[in-house]
């Protein structure tokens, strides 16, 4: 593995650092638990992850060994804190502008993009003032020295934008998100499934109490 080729864990994981350092500086670095909670957030990841506190921790391990995290030991918290060394420090040779930055922090948390996801995404990451502008910076981070660090996609049928990768993560470390969403897909389609059967059960059973009760009617008039 090389330098700056990372796992999905260890991705996910960049990505939260670089994304924390910029949103949220006063609780930045972060703890092994801060760090389990926004890898696992439910908004703004995709996939979403379960990721366990093992987990991240031997993934924190692998990238202190690398030069790619430091732990940080205050004198006044027992806690152990990260923060990242990936990009934009005296120790690493990835220098990227704001823009170029935040193209690549999305494309760790949230997979492929398009420039106008990206853009749209973007938050307090960075302020894309056009769609040029996301395109601009994808092009300068597949041209720069030592990249290409991101990589366009075959385009899918039926859509307009090309969707745009990094490529720090191999292949064969990313999950599969098609499966992930067809999964979530067929989970989502049981449960409507199951809803649906218990208001026919429902129903089904308040119209033998209304039956009943217009059987008894009859009866006591003599109908």
């Amino acid at each position: 593995m090389s330098y700056h080729q990372v796992s999905f864990i260890e991705m996910r994981i960049i990505g939260c650092l670089m994304e924390k350092e910029v949103t949220t500086p006063d609780q930045y670095p972060l703890s092994v638990n801060a760090l389990l909670n926004a890898c696992n957030q439910k908004s703004n990841r995709d996939p979403v992850t379960q990721l366990t506190e093992l987990d991240v921790q031997d993934a924190l391990d692998a990238l202190v060994s690398r030069g790619l995290v430091t732990e940080i030991n205050a004198s006044s918290s027992r806690v152990s804190k990260y923060q990242h060394r990936f990009c934009n420090t005296e120790f690493s040779d990835l220098q990227w502008s704001p823009a170029e930055t935040a193209v690549v922090c999305l494309l760790f948390v949230r997979g492929a993009q398009t420039p106008g996801e990206l853009r749209s995404r973007s938050g307090r990451l960075h302020n894309f003032a056009s769609r040029e502008e996301v395109e601009a910076a994808l092009l300068s981070l597949q041209s720069k020295t030592g990249g290409p660090y991101v990589c366009p996609l075959p385009k899918e049928p039926g859509k307009r934008e090309q969707r745009y990768q990094e490529c720090f993560c191999s292949d064969s470390e990313r999950p599969d998100v098609t499966t992930a969403s067809s999964a979530s897909a067929t989970v989502a389609t049981e449960e409507y499934t199951q809803q649906l059967e218990a208001k026919v059960q429902a129903l089904e059973a308040h119209i033998q109490t209304l039956n009943a009760r217009i059987q008894a009617l009859e009866n006591a008039h003599g109908l």
